[in-house]
């Protein structure tokens, strides 16, 4: 399997004039652990990530190092850390040096690059455009659909169908695919992501099995807890 094929599509992108504050709660509700950030162009120029927000001077964690050892600190580590903590736009915060893939690049050499690079998520990036977003929850799930499906009859097509599902649920209104993640397998659709309510999960699972092709579909949804108790 490839990036394209476990992915979530299309990513959600931040400017680099979008206020801390804002990306701390998009992380937040949309239950992800970074954002890329794009130019005006919509190529990816970095991304901010929970561990860019970790240190901050609204909750008191900025870092703080004896005398001695900032004396001992180069002083460009010195500032970085300052614009961490007080920075209040992606453009200070963010992580310059974007670590990507292609849609094309295999899941053993993703894997390889999320543990040498201590990283949680990769941007698959086209052209300098971010396209999707491959974390360690997606390879788990690659990894689950393959099992599941590994004694299935191999019908070929699988990018095709997920491709046909995400453009019949790109206009609904009623859905956000940056919050769903479709795995197809062997003809075997596996749906995961967050839903608002059963009718939201029994419209998707219609849309998936109305693709011509697919052989079944595995329904992985999780309740949106912060939609439902809201009201």
């Amino acid at each position: 399997m490839r990036a394209q094929d476990v992915m979530t599509s299309p990513p959600i992108t931040v400017t680099p004039e979008t206020p801390v504050l804002e990306i701390a709660a998009l992380l937040v509700d949309s239950r992800i652990s970074a954002v890329p950030v794009v130019d005006a162009s919509g190529r990816a120029i970095g991304i901010v990530s929970e561990g860019d927000l970790l240190r901050r001077c609204e909750i008191g964690t900025e870092r703080q190092r004896s005398q001695w050892l900032e004396l001992l600190l180069d002083r460009s580590m010195q500032a970085a850390d300052f614009s961490k903590a007080y920075g209040l736009f992606a453009r200070d915060v963010m992580t310059r040096e974007v670590i990507s893939v292609s849609p094309d690049t295999d899941l053993g050499e993703i894997a390889r690059i999320l543990e040498q690079r201590r990283i949680k998520r990769v941007p698959v990036v086209q052209d300098g455009v971010p396209v999707g977003i491959v974390s360690r929850a997606n390879l788990l799930r690659g990894l689950i659909a393959t099992a599941r499906d590994a004694t299935a009859s191999g019908g070929g097509g699988d990018l095709d169908l997920r491709t046909a599902i995400e453009n019949r649920l790109r206009d609904e209104p009623w859905i956000d695919l940056s919050r769903l993640n479709i795995v197809v397998s062997d003809g075997v659709v596996h749906l995961w992501g967050v839903v608002r309510g059963e009718e939201q999960r029994r419209a998707l699972k219609i849309a998936a099995e109305s693709i011509s092709g697919v052989r079944a579909v595995e329904d992985h949804l999780s309740p949106d807890w912060f939609a439902n108790s809201s009201g």
